[in-house]
């Protein structure tokens, strides 16, 4: 666990300015207590004990602002900047080395339970502050998501998505093609 904090510690220091050392990383950010906390608490979703994961997750939304539902699946390097608001859902699937800041919702829209119900985030996808991704879409590798966005449909790698309903702004055509080789 303790190499664990250290790697995201590092990842906040290279991410965010304002972070003056890895001691301050550790003690004062709340996206790194919250993925703490759920690591802890998914280990103890998979095995089956579902009350008690969730009695962590819960603690873990008092503690920090951030409602991490322990079924949601976490890569590397996720980076929660500011953090307060943040709603990530059971079926959610997020990829390493993505920036989601304060007020981001990773949401389902209804569904049955046991199936796909939230989006999955490919790697390196960075969400702005506000943005509701709703539903079992796929925001592509390297896309990003302007605040206040709401998406509904599926996002093409390395493509910039902004409005209500989210529309595609910028496209690099050149990044998707390297990433489809």
């Amino acid at each position: 666990m303790l190499k664990y904090i250290l790697e995201e510690a590092k990842n906040i220091k290279e991410k965010d300015p304002a972070a003056k050392s890895l001691v301050e990383a550790i003690f004062c950010y709340p996206g790194l207590k919250a993925l703490v906390y759920h690591r802890i608490a998914h280990r103890f979703y998979k095995k089956g004990r579902f009350l008690l994961a969730r009695i962590i997750s819960q603690r873990a939304r008092r503690i920090t602002g951030i409602e991490i539902h322990p079924g949601a699946k976490i890569g590397k390097r996720l980076f929660i900047d500011h953090g307060m608001g943040v709603v990530i859902g059971e079926t959610a699937e997020i990829g390493d080395n993505v920036t989601i800041y304060h007020g981001v919702t990773l949401g389902g829209i209804g569904g049955e339970p046991g199936k796909k119900r939230h989006p999955t985030v490919e790697d390196n996808v960075m969400i702005g502050a506000g943005a509701k991704i709703l539903g079992p879409i796929t925001i592509g590798r390297g896309a990003k998501i302007g605040a206040n966005a709401v998406i509904l449909e599926d996002v093409p790698p390395y493509s910039t998505v902004v409005g209500v309903p989210g529309r595609i702004v910028k496209y690099n055509k050149r990044d998707y093609l390297m990433y489809v080789i």
